[in-house]
């Protein structure tokens, strides 16, 4: 007895053409688009929007940022923007937000103003913490909270390190501080003599200014004025005692 074989169909053809051509002209359409994108207004910087700012000007921080409205808005990154714009002397932080379409916002954080200066030509400047110059429109005002730097030469390293250092005294000391001048010493070449609106007049040095502040304040709130050292040791006199002091010793000056 004979059995039928049954008949094997062949496979399907896979149609590798025209998957092939099918990627190809996906690729192409989306080659098309982006081309597309990258010349339209919407792939263009259309708003740069600049917060934060006192000392440094909105046409400085972009010519920094190296960009302008009408650049690709993705040819830079946020990181890039903030490292160009931080080395303003002017500027201690950048945060950029890029917000699509098109809008690009810097938010400046400057470095404080922690003391004054008389320039050569008879104006005050203002110093930022970082040891910068500047025009501060407001000095008028901010002269009344803020020490007055005299005696400095203008590239005095102390002078740099002093600003850094007023930047960590907390504002109600600061304000307190009215004048302060170089009076370096053989063992303290960084030594500085201040003068407080309470009166009271302090031998110290840029390098431990910040630690002796705490010291300093306990002495203005509870002693009457006078004059105060603070380096290796710490001492206080009344001015009153001082002068008589003073004047005892120039009369054994005169007698010997």
């Amino acid at each position: 007895m004979s059995v039928q074989m049954p008949v094997l169909k062949e496979p399907e053809r896979k149609r590798r053409g025209n998957k092939k051509l099918l990627a190809i002209v996906i690729l192409l359409f989306m080659a098309l688009l982006a081309v597309l994108f990258f010349n339209s207004s919407i792939s263009k910087i259309s708003e740069i929007q600049i917060s934060g700012l006192q000392y440094t000007t909105n046409a400085e921080v972009v010519e920094a940022a190296g960009i302008e409205t009408g650049d690709a808005f993705f040819r830079v990154s946020s990181a890039s923007l903030a490292e160009r714009v931080s080395k303003l002397p002017e500027v201690e932080k950048v945060d950029v937000t890029k917000s699509f379409p098109g809008v690009i916002k810097l938010k400046v954080q400057e470095y404080p103003v922690v003391a004054f200066e008389l320039s050569s030509e008879g104006s005050w400047v203002a110093l930022l913490s970082n040891g910068t110059e500047t025009v501060d429109e407001e000095n008028g005002i901010r002269l009344a909270d803020k020490p007055v730097l005299t005696g400095w030469s203008k590239e005095d390293p102390v002078k740099k390190e002093l600003t850094a250092k007023l930047a960590a005294i907390p504002s109600k000391q600061l304000s307190d501080l009215s004048e302060i001048m170089p009076d370096p010493s053989t063992a303290y070449p960084d030594r500085i003599r201040m003068y407080t609106r309470t009166k009271f007049e302090v031998i110290t040095a840029v390098s431990v200014l910040t630690e002796k502040i705490e010291a300093l304040n306990a002495v203005i709130e509870t002693q009457e004025p006078g004059k105060i050292t603070m380096l290796l040791a710490d001492t206080y006199v009344p001015f009153d005692q001082e002068d008589s002091g003073n004047s005892q010793n120039g009369q054994k000056d005169t007698t010997q």
